[in-house]
């Protein structure tokens, strides 16, 4: 566990602040060290990209989207049992096999459970089309900009865990604060034409950006690729599902 130097200007919120940090550094120490962990959080990536590229109702969606943090909810619960486990035991043992192989059945129990929602829900979609039914779905401005935020947050954790700078909400490159401002500006160019809106949006940005490097929480290149990340994948998302 990291222990995240203290921010003044939180406040009350910097135990909070710290704790969220520990529980996401968690998860990417889960998925750096769990090979099986790693492809549970890459396929629910594509499985929900995907329902959004199918146009599915938001109830549809919304069931999707439990079964499959389901599935990762209980590979993390084995990953953290089995190390449990073998920190208690050093000596091989028929309590702790067993203890082990009844968490990797509880792994196995909610993917089967999940694959079969899965296939009861997309089924219909998939069969439309084959038949040729399917027309490419157009999503809300909000909708977009939520998704876009939840994907640029996902890679900078990502990336963050691949070059091992910083900690997940504070620091190193990119700069998640950065991309995140600069994607809720590019979702603003598309639902406004009010010049005034867009530039103040910009600015709003640029100081979130500059505050980042007054700070020196970030240096000029992690705040530059975050404003690029947040950009490029906020504008794509548009272009794609926005009609």
């Amino acid at each position: 566990m990291k222990k995240l130097p203290q921010l003044p200007f939180l406040g009350i919120f910097s135990r909070w602040f710290e704790a969220a940090n520990n529980a996401i550094d968690g998860i990417m120490q889960a998925a750096k060290t769990q090979r099986h962990l790693k492809f549970h959080l890459l396929a629910a990536f594509s499985v929900l990209l995907f329902c959004f590229t199918l146009g599915l109702s938001k109830i549809e969606f919304a069931v999707i989207a439990l079964v499959t943090l389901l599935v990762i909810v209980a590979e993390m619960f084995n990953s953290a049992l089995e190390a449990a486990v073998d920190l208690s035991t050093r000596e091989s043992s028929e309590l702790a096999r067993t203890a082990k192989d009844i968490a990797a059945g509880a792994v196995l129990v909610s993917a089967i459970g999940s694959l079969v929602i899965a296939f009861l829900i997309l089924g219909p979609h998939i069969a439309g089309i084959w038949l040729g039914k399917y027309s490419f779905p157009s999503h809300s401005a909000a909708n977009i900009a939520v998704l876009a935020v939840i994907m640029i947050m996902l890679m900078v954790i990502l990336i963050k865990t691949h070059f091992g700078r910083g900690f997940p909400l504070r620091g190193g490159f990119p700069s998640g604060h950065s991309a995140s401002a600069f994607s809720l500006w590019i979702s603003l160019l598309h639902v406004t034409a009010n010049p005034w809106l867009i530039a103040c949006g910009f600015l709003a940005a640029l100081l979130v950006a500059a505050n980042r490097l007054r700070l020196k929480i970030h240096t000029f290149r992690d705040v530059f690729f975050g404003a690029l990340l947040g950009s490029a994948v906020t504008l794509v998302l548009f272009r794609v599902f926005y009609h």
